[in-house]
């Protein structure tokens, strides 16, 4: 579970192992993805689960197949004493130079979106139903908008960075100001 995404799109690359390639545009670890669904570029954690094991806080170990996950949009029916510690994928056997060719479009495109190279906490607002955060953000007209040390990316206006010397106060308050 405490796998990175581009560590495990990169090993099942190795292996010929296609369809996990957008796990490497997702930043976090396995743990994280499996809990709350992620995805990107069009795939999402429920396409490729198989199952997950989790302990929960009285020490049971348990594995839960993914139906009994119920995903949605971000969001799965793990209980919040669940710890995600180990995941099974299905990927599909694939040539690794195309399954690399995709994992590098998919590094670009995220290179050419969104602020990676800049201090930030990831993706800051969920997508409504039918919608964009970004956009809605933008639409507000808060693309480059500023508190302290911290902005709504120029770039991608989803991302929160910090400039440079921003407090956790100012980057939760710009949230605030820009859900506002």
């Amino acid at each position: 579970a405490g796998a990175h995404g581009v560590l495990v799109a990169s090993t099942a690359r190795d292996a010929g192992v296609a369809g996990l390639e957008f796990l490497r545009g997702i930043p976090g670890t396995v743990g994280g993805f499996v809990r709350m669904n992620g995805g990107a570029y069009g795939r999402e954690v429920a396409d490729v689960l198989v199952d997950c094991d989790v302990v929960t806080h009285d020490g049971a170990f348990l594995t839960l197949p993914v139906a009994d996950l119920e995903y949605t949009y971000r969001h799965s029916a793990l209980a919040d004493d669940m710890v995600v510690v180990a995941a099974r994928f299905r990927g599909r056997p694939g040539d690794p130079a195309a399954i690399g060719a995709e994992m590098d479009r998919i590094a670009e495109a995220r290179e050419q979106s969104q602020p990676i190279r800049t201090r930030t906490g990831g993706s800051t607002f969920k997508n409504p139903d039918g919608g964009k955060a970004w956009q809605l953000v933008d639409a507000a007209g808060c693309r480059g908008l500023t508190l302290g040390g911290a902005q709504v990316s120029e770039k991608h206006t989803n991302f929160l960075i910090n400039t440079g010397d921003a407090t956790s106060a100012d980057i939760e308050q710009l949230g605030e100001d820009v859900r506002a």
